[in-house]
């Protein structure tokens, strides 16, 4: 994963400055540069005397956008004063565009918003899909993003820019064995070595609640193969062909369902949760799969979707 070009999907408004701040603050504390982008839509060419009312219209897309981005440098300036780099792009999809605009730019991670509403509102740079404040809502630009993007997509909670910690704390993995995984792993360690911050490894363990003897004892024995996991997981990026770091910390978390499994364990002020993209997607792609969503649309801190890798 490379940190060293961060790109910011910007609208007015409060989810605009969530992304804003998390960008900032990964940017900052990353070392790397910062481009903030608004999307607005193609002025659709019309024949004959609409040329009139067209010319008006690709005026007027210009200045909201020039307003945009002034109220971003002042968000800036105001979240961090790091140096970024302001751009206005053009296509009808603004999650699209932004996918187009990451690539074209050599983006190593594009950062949104969440969702102005709850029922997969579309339009605007948000992030949708379930999510109240702190939480995270996927709507129409996530949902681009979050199955094409050949770059990392990170999610801020709605909120995260009213009081955004001072630092990244600590990253944290979804981790479930299999080759996904553990090149996730491998990328978050080298995120979490770059931003200076210990690493942690999770598995979530989602049980029916009975106590049947059969289904404990089923249990006992997914407790000990997902224990056994995070230990081979972790012992792989303490192998002498890697370089010394911080500890690895591993924890399974048992729950009825997503949301109780994150609820069992504590999360930092600065923290961020890395996800892997599902082994059925492309490959090198962002593609969310369905353990993913629902710890997207659970967490209350910011989550990092990973693009797949071979």
């Amino acid at each position: 994963m490379k940190l060293d070009d961060v790109l910011a999907g910007y609208v007015t408004g409060v989810r605009g400055r969530d992304a804003l701040a998390l960008a900032v603050l990964l940017a900052r504390q990353a070392h790397a540069r910062l481009t903030v982008a608004t999307v607005r839509p193609p002025a659709n060419s019309t024949p004959g005397p609409a040329r009139a009312e067209e010319s008006a219209w690709r005026a007027y897309l210009r200045e909201q956008a020039e307003a945009t981005l002034a109220q971003a440098r002042e968000l800036v300036a105001e979240l961090g004063a790091v140096e970024a780099e302001y751009v206005t792009h053009t296509h009808r999809g603004s999650g699209r565009g932004l996918v187009e605009l990451a690539r074209r730019r050599g983006a190593g991670v594009v950062v949104i918003g969440s969702a102005p509403g709850g029922s997969g509102l579309s339009g605007g740079l948000g992030g949708g899909l379930g999510g109240g404040r702190g939480r995270i809502s996927v709507g129409s630009t996530a949902d681009q993003l979050l199955h094409s993007s050949s770059v990392p997509v990170l999610l801020a909670p709605r909120g995260y820019g009213e009081r955004p910690p001072a630092a990244f704390d600590r990253l944290t993995v979804a981790y479930r064995r299999g080759p996904g995984c553990d090149a996730a792993v491998k990328d978050a360690a080298g995120t979490a070595a770059a931003l200076g911050v210990p690493l942690r490894l999770v598995t979530l363990l989602i049980s029916s609640g009975r106590r049947a003897r059969i289904e404990e004892e089923m249990l006992v024995r997914l407790r000990d193969r997902a224990a056994a996991d995070l230990e081979a997981a972790a012992r792989a990026q303490r192998s002498p062909g890697r370089p010394a770091g911080r500890p690895v910390e591993v924890e399974v978390l048992e729950g009825r369902n997503v949301a109780q499994a994150l609820a069992t364990t504590s999360w930092l002020p600065g923290e961020m949760i890395i996800c892997a993209s599902s082994d059925t997607g492309p490959l090198r792609r962002v593609f969310l799969g369905d353990t993913s969503i629902k710890i997207v649309r659970a967490s209350t801190c910011p989550v990092m979707i990973l693009t797949r890798e071979p």
